[in-house]
């Protein structure tokens, strides 16, 4: 599969006299290659017959192979219990990033909100690292964006101050917070103390989600100040009763009590993206996208098990965890998590009610994400290079064209060639032809004649050639494109025919090659592989998009507007006396010809319109 790995030197490694030595204990393994760096982490509740499986005869996946033949020794470090060996195996994952293990590729603190109790007028701001100040810490939450915009909501509904302290002391005169009404100005006494306190608290019992308890608060002192004729105080009250309405709305507050994260994973071309949305008190904090490394193609339940343990090594840790599938070993998952923060987790998939909707919310994210990140560059480059590597090319293919044709039973017939490189579809490249003078429905002609208009200027202006050509069906439309390449003596270009699996299912398509390799066929967990089914995918869609709109064009035609000598009012007569086309086409010649203004040889001239190919 690799031909660059065949020519390496193998690592002389005797697994059967290591094997000898092995203990059944719990522990971690640490596989190394020549060069002393580490290839894989992994715990195991028996080291002995874990380690063993990966030097049986048969039964390994192919990168594992690869991963095995690489090993130039293996080092052991026994732990007391299989949780133990987790916590471990993790601590190394996060620490030597080896090469075959599923690895988180998140090393950013999260971020808090802070409010300080060490001033008679607290502050509230943004805190990132260790929690040593005296104060109160609310989160985590997601990334920095997230921070900001709860602190703008609490800001324009309780107008706590942000400055720091040294500033706060030092004023003399509002700052430009209290002129756009975003601090109640504390630094120069124009809010008592007692007052302030109580916007603090207030702002409090929301992050802590009790938001339906400050509106209760707020409508009794609305009311009170009202009753006072202390309208202005009451017209302050009723906007923050407002703000804090739109807040929930926006924020899906709900009765949930307590804190729990949402996970939920999507796969897609050999790629996942992990999603986590953290629920604190009812609040939706906001959500952040993962997209872990894979050695290879693993189901969502493998991926959950090596995500969370990483994730929350050096996190806070909710009571709930909420996943879109059950991790591998989940119990062990659930023991762990529970000894590191103290108290029972629990790991939860059956979900209802507002989880049920929070886990959608998740899933949906996650596979808009992991759609996004594959249409980008980044991604693009890694599936070309995937590309190369599964085709043994000498260079990254830079431009891929693909032809499709579409029809209906042979009316309006059209060819669609898009265009992909490692920069994105290059849409200035699409082009669409309008395949004529050929049978009905003869797929081998129309693929025929759009890559010889396509191609037969190929030698003139320089005109660009793509590395690889798909060619949408199998053998006989890939012989088309052979004999066109022939004979206009172009050879450098690959080309590739996507053939439909059996019954034209998705998924079981398979690739015919034009020099003369076995045909391959497709996997749906291939980077490469993907990447040949999106842009085929993608000429396909373009091909019916043409197709249709080329066929409505040519049915809102009539084609009695092809006939000499029949103006609008015959048509118009026709039409009327018939019933419509139908009517017409399922009449003979002496029934037109007994309509007014319809001679014998112009009926005919009608009738052979709608039958003359029959």
């Amino acid at each position: 599969m690799n031909s660059h790995l065949e020519n390496e030197p193998k690592p002389t490694f005797d697994s059967k006299a290591f094997l000898k030595t092995l203990t059944s204990k719990p522990g971690v393994y640490r596989m190394y290659d020549v060069e002393d760096k580490i290839l894989y982490v992994g715990k195991a509740k028996n080291l002995k017959n874990r380690v063993s499986s990966y030097f049986r005869s048969s039964g390994l996946s192919p990168k594992t192979s690869v991963m095995v033949s690489h090993i130039h020794h293996i080092e052991i470090m026994v732990t007391h219990t299989e949780g133990e060996a987790l916590i471990l195996e993790s601590n190394l994952i996060k620490e030597f990033h080896p090469r075959y293990n599923i690895l988180m590729r998140d090393d950013k603190s999260y971020p808090y909100i802070y409010i300080s109790d060490t001033t008679a007028y607290p502050g509230m701001a943004i805190h990132r690292g260790a929690r040593k100040k005296p104060g109160r810490y609310l989160g985590p939450y997601p990334n920095a964006g997230a921070v900001r915009e709860t602190i703008n909501l609490l800001q324009r509904t309780f107008k706590i101050r942000q400055c720091e302290d040294s500033y706060f002391r030092n004023r003399s005169r509002p700052c430009l917070q209290y002129q756009i009404k975003r601090c109640s100005a504390p630094c120069v006494g124009y809010i008592s103390e007692q007052a302030y306190k109580k916007d603090v608290q207030h702002a409090l019992l929301f992050l802590e989600g009790k938001s339906q308890q400050i509106i209760s608060e707020l409508v009794i002192a609305m009311e009170k100040a009202a009753n006072k004729q202390n309208f202005e105080k009451a017209a302050t009250f009723r906007d923050q009763i407002r703000n804090l309405q739109k807040i929930a709305e926006q924020q899906n507050i709900s009765a949930e009590k307590g804190d729990l994260d949402v996970i939920a994973c999507a796969t897609e071309g050999g790629q996942a993206c992990v999603t986590v949305f953290y629920i604190r008190n009812g609040l939706n904090l906001g959500n952040r996208n993962f997209y872990p490394s894979l050695p290879e193609s693993i189901e969502v339940e493998a991926i959950l098990a090596a995500f969370i343990p990483q994730f929350y090594l050096d996190s806070d840790i909710p009571t709930e965890i909420l996943v879109s599938a059950v991790p591998h070993e989940c119990e062990l998952l659930e023991e762990v998590l529970s000894t590191q923060a103290g108290r029972k987790v629990k790991l939860r998939s059956q979900l209802r009610s507002d989880r049920a909707r929070w886990m959608e919310m998740a899933i949906a994210n996650a596979a808009n994400s992991l759609n996004t990140r594959l249409m980008s560059r980044t991604g693009l480059m890694k599936r070309f290079e995937d590309l190369q590597e599964l085709l043994q090319l000498d260079s990254i293919p830079i431009r891929l064209e693909c032809f499709d044709i579409s029809h209906t039973q042979g009316e309006a017939t059209m060819a669609s060639c898009v265009v992909m490189t490692p920069e994105g579809p290059l849409k200035t490249d699409y082009r669409r032809y309008n395949i004529k003078d050929i049978t009905g429905g003869d797929d081998y002609a129309a693929m025929r004649q759009a890559l010889e208009r396509r191609f037969r200027k190929a030698g003139e202006d320089e005109q660009k050639l793509p590395d690889i050509l798909l060619i949408d069906g199998g053998k006989g439309q890939l012989r088309q494109a052979i004999e066109v390449f022939d004979e206009l003596a172009i050879n450098s270009v690959l080309l590739i025919g996507v053939a439909k699996g059996e019954g034209r299912k998705a998924g079981l398509e398979k690739l015919v090659f034009s020099d003369g390799r076995p045909e391959l066929h497709l996997s749906l967990d291939s980077p490469a592989l993907n990447l040949i089914l999106q842009v085929r995918d993608e000429a396909h869609r373009f091909a019916i998009s043409g197709h249709r709109a080329q066929r409505g064009k040519t049915r809102r035609e009539s084609p009695l507007e092809n006939i000499p000598g029949l103006g609008p009012k015959r048509r118009q007569t026709l039409l009327k006396h018939f019933g419509g086309i139908q009517g017409i086409t399922q009449s003979g010649v002496a029934d037109l010809a007994k309509i007014p203004g319809i001679s014998k040889k112009l009926a005919q001239a009608i009738y052979d319109e709608f039958h003359i190919d029959q």
